[in-house]
């Protein structure tokens, strides 16, 4: 064999080396990154809520968007975000095979749909009352809870109802029903009206003394009274409220709607709503 024969053979076997090089590299490359279920790969999830019509603010990500703490619906442990709440919606999270990330906002942004049209977040939670302005403004699930307001107060005070309250400062908690309750009921009984920022404050501001009573959702004027025993819940008013999520108006937001509704109706009868109920309220649901 002479030396230019030589020359091209081992040119030849270098180009049969390098090529087989690219394809074992293409192949390690595609293996990385299947999206086969459970594989951990944000396509797949991205397929998932495509194919369900569902475009996310962060691909990969369920972005939801609340006003903390509102506990046991939704408060910081550490660093991480928990409650009720936040469980419901790892039901949608879980089936679309992404993670939840909570964003904290002005909760009027949630109420009014401006945080969805700002493409702020996909849902909204805070144990929020299902109301006809609301339902004008954001698509919203069915109930996932019935609720009421209730009155709080020191537990050595002699307040048991409204009409003890005359001449009285109430605290409420800014956008929420309960406000809306306490301004039309300061008009019968005559008692002034409060208003903070978020439930920690309302019930600090009842502590210290500056309120004489609060009004807000039974279900985190419970939880709170556990954690304060100086405090008790004297009276429980009939409000027949009802908690749903909430999502944008239009685009994305009624399929994330519906495809909920239909998770949160097998979660009541495969029993794992009652197992999150009673996680977090210590007692299964009424039936």
């Amino acid at each position: 064999m002479n030396a230019t024969n030589t020359g091209s053979t081992r040119r030849r076997r270098r180009g049969a080396a390098v090529t087989a090089a690219v394809a074992a590299l293409v192949l390690a490359l595609s293996a990385c990154g299947s999206d086969e279920p459970g594989s951990g790969g944000s396509g797949g999830s991205e397929d998932k809520a495509a194919a369900a019509g569902i475009t996310l603010v962060k691909p990969g990500k369920l972005t939801v968007c609340t006003h903390l703490p509102y506990k046991p619906f939704q408060y910081k442990e550490g660093t991480k975000v928990v409650g009720f709440d936040v469980d419901l919606l790892d039901l949608l999270a879980n089936d679309l095979g992404i993670e939840q990330e909570v964003v904290n906002i002005e909760w009027a942004q949630v109420t009014s749909g401006a945080a969805f049209k700002a493409r702020k977040c996909d849902m909204g939670m805070g144990a929020m009352t299902i109301t006809p302005e609301r339902q004008a403004a954001i698509s919203i699930t069915a109930p996932y809870m019935n609720a009421s307001q209730v009155l709080l107060v020191k537990k050595d005070a002699p307040y048991k109802s409204l009409a003890d309250l005359k001449g009285k400062k109430v605290g409420v908690q800014a956008d929420t029903t309960g406000k809306d309750f306490a301004d039309k009921q300061s008009k019968v009984h005559g008692f002034e009206v409060l208003t903070f920022s978020d439930l920690a404050l309302q019930g600090n501001n009842l502590k210290s003394g500056r309120v004489d009573a609060a009004i807000n959702d039974n279900g985190v004027l419970y939880d709170f009274v556990k954690a304060n025993p100086d405090t008790a819940v004297v009276t429980e008013f009939d409000t027949g409220e009802q908690y749903g999520f909430a999502a944008l108006k239009d685009g994305s937001g009624p399929k994330l709607v519906e495809k909920f509704n239909t998770l949160l109706a097998q979660a009541k009868t495969d029993g794992k709503y009652d197992e999150i109920y009673k996680r977090w309220f210590g007692v299964e649901p009424k039936k």
